[in-house]
Order: structure tokens, then C-alpha cells, then sequence
């Protein structure tokens, strides 16, 4: 059984980047900012464990949403004072797609540019 262990590998698939000029009632709307992150949860054949929001007021106020799957994570953070938001989805698992929840999530929030990064994380 050792030797099978040997063989196996962990996919890591990481997607992050940075959105920038994002209408400011999208970055503050923490009910809809949650629901796309269920949403690209379920495109992006990943299983939600738990999910947590906040929102924040004042001086770099914003939401933040963060989702524990079973895959690993997505983590959202919005800074309405400068409407721009940062996005991380991360996964171990071949038939998870990391890429189809972040490409998702950036049509909800519909930035006017971005910047989009792909790292491998695997184990091997």
C-alpha cells in the first residue's frame, strides 16, 4: 500500500487576481456577493463546507466572503473606498474548476479591468 501512496499526487489548482473599478453598490452588497460565491461554487464542481461574510463600514469598509469547501477555498475581499476587490480560488481535486468560479465571479462583479493569475500547486 506504501508503494501506491508513492504514486499518488495532489492537484493544486490556484486561481487569484485583482479587479479593479467595480460599481460600488456591487461591493457592498454582501447578500449578492454571498450568493455568487454559492453560485460559482456549484459551476465549478466544488462542495461547500461552510461559508462566512462580513461587511464592513467606514474608512476601506467592504464585504468579505470566504468559503471553506471540501476542495479548499474561495476568499472574496471588497474595499468600496477604492472600488476594487481581491479573489483567491484554490483547489485540490482533478474535477474541480477553479478557473469557471473565478471567471464567474468576475462577470457578477464586473470590473473594468483585471489581472488574472494561475499557479500550480501541485504535489509532484
Amino acid at each position: 500500500m506504501q508503494v501506491e501512496l508513492l504514486n499518488e499526487k495532489i492537484i493544486g489548482k490556484h486561481v487569484f487576481g485583482n479587479l479593479y473599478e467595480i460599481d460600488e453598490s456591487i461591493l457592498t452588497d454582501k447578500d449578492r456577493l454571498e450568493e455568487a460565491v454559492r453560485e460559482a461554487i456549484k459551476i465549478a464542481n466544488m462542495h461547500l463546507v461552510e461559508e462566512k461574510a462580513w461587511k464592513f463600514e467606514g474608512n476601506k469598509g467592504g464585504v468579505s466572503v470566504i468559503a471553506l469547501i471540501e476542495e479548499s477555498h474561495i476568499a472574496l475581499h471588497t474595499w468600496n473606498e477604492y472600488n476594487y476587490a481581491t479573489l483567491d480560488v484554490y483547489t485540490c481535486g482533478e474535477n474541480s474548476d477553479p478557473q469557471a468560479a473565478f471567471d464567474y465571479l468576475v462577470g457578477v462583479l464586473k470590473p473594468k479591468r483585471f489581472q488574472k493569475f494561475f499557479a500550480d500547486r501541485s504535489s509532484n
